[in-house]
């Protein structure tokens, strides 16, 4: 059972993430956007987002080796997921731009306090959450730009 739980913490992210990939898939709009200065080029999101939740998975999957029983940061960690992955769907599918303005800002809060909950118990788990944090500081600027200018 101990190997089936470590699967389900290394995959879930890149496992989910990929389904609302491929639900979205027929409803991004990015290349017809108007965008601001410094939006990567469509291709750049998948490669980012793959590595991003792998990242993330590893970092959870760590986490729970140090603080096996450590319910606030799974509380965190699965809402911090679930609002990430809903951001796609509002973004994209239902094309609420305001509306997904707000959403990844509740993220930005939920995924930081998550890496400062992750860098209170294990370093290793902070570290590799810097890509994630960087990203997200990026999709939320081209989230309000992508607003500003459509």
């Amino acid at each position: 059972m101990p190997k089936i739980k470590n699967i389900f913490y290394l995959f879930l992210p890149i496992v989910l993430g990929s389904i609302v990939g491929f639900v979205i898939s027929g409803s991004i709009d990015y290349s017809n956007l108007n965008k601001p200065f410094l939006a990567p080029p469509k291709i750049l999101f998948p490669i980012a987002w793959s590595i991003i939740y792998l990242l993330l998975g590893i970092s959870y999957f760590l986490f729970k080796k140090v603080s096996p029983n450590n319910k606030k940061v799974d509380i965190i960690y699965y809402v911090a997921l679930t609002i990430n992955l809903l951001w796609s769907l509002i973004f994209f599918l239902l094309k609420w731009r305001f509306v997904s303005i707000l959403w990844i800002i509740l993220l930005d809060i939920f995924v930081i306090y998550l890496v400062y909950l992750f860098f209170k118990e294990s370093k290793i788990t902070f570290y590799l959450n810097i890509p994630y944090i960087l990203w997200l500081i990026l999709a939320t600027y081209l989230t309000i730009g992508i607003y500003i200018l459509n």
